[in-house]
């Protein structure tokens, strides 16, 4: 049997794979037609994306959504339903990399902006930009899916929060805390 180019065998007994995906959140927000947008700094310059972020051990899809909104444009997220589950590569000659992300992104509403709530520091500003806006620039975007999310919110793609479990087995502390 020919191996998988992305494993490796570790062993003689045991094969693991190198391979493995990095879970990230996103929030898709529109109010009346534009959609809440984040501009970041990033290895590719200054790109825009939904308010998005990795997942952080301990937390569940839901709070990490709600804890990366409110980090990257200093508002309150309330998810009220998923838009979809996305799966997307990454490969960069430098620096060197080749990533997997797996996206949960999930609708809902946001507060204003908290007064005296810093942006995380990659940020440079949040903005409200129509579809069409968006484009109109994709050399700006960060990612294919910041599109793919707006355009499966504008077709009505809507899932209950519950189809995502979160075990409990994820809030145990991690091995050596």
């Amino acid at each position: 049997m020919q191996q998988h180019p992305l494993s490796r065998r570790y062993d003689g007994a045991m094969s693991a794979p190198i391979w493995k995906t990095s879970v990230t959140v996103a929030a898709i927000v529109e109010r009346d037609g534009r959609y809440l947008l984040v501009e970041e700094h990033t290895p590719d310059g200054l790109m825009l994306n939904n308010p998005a972020g990795h997942l952080d051990p301990g937390e569940s899809p839901i709070e990490g959504v709600m804890r990366e909104t409110l980090e990257e444009s200093a508002r309150g997220f309330t998810p009220e339903a998923i838009v979809g589950v996305y799966l997307s590569r990454a490969q960069r000659a430098e620096p060197p990399s080749d990533v997997t992300f797996m996206r949960l992104a999930f609708t809902g509403s946001v507060s204003e902006p908290i007064p005296g709530r810093a942006l995380d520091i990659e940020i440079v500003r949040t903005l409200w930009l129509t579809p069409d806006e968006l484009r109109a620039c994709p050399e700006r975007h960060r990612s294919p899916l910041l599109m793919r999310c707006i355009d499966d919110h504008r077709a009505g793609r809507r899932f209950p929060l519950d189809l995502i479990y979160t075990d409990p087995s994820v809030r145990l502390p991690l091995l050596g805390d």
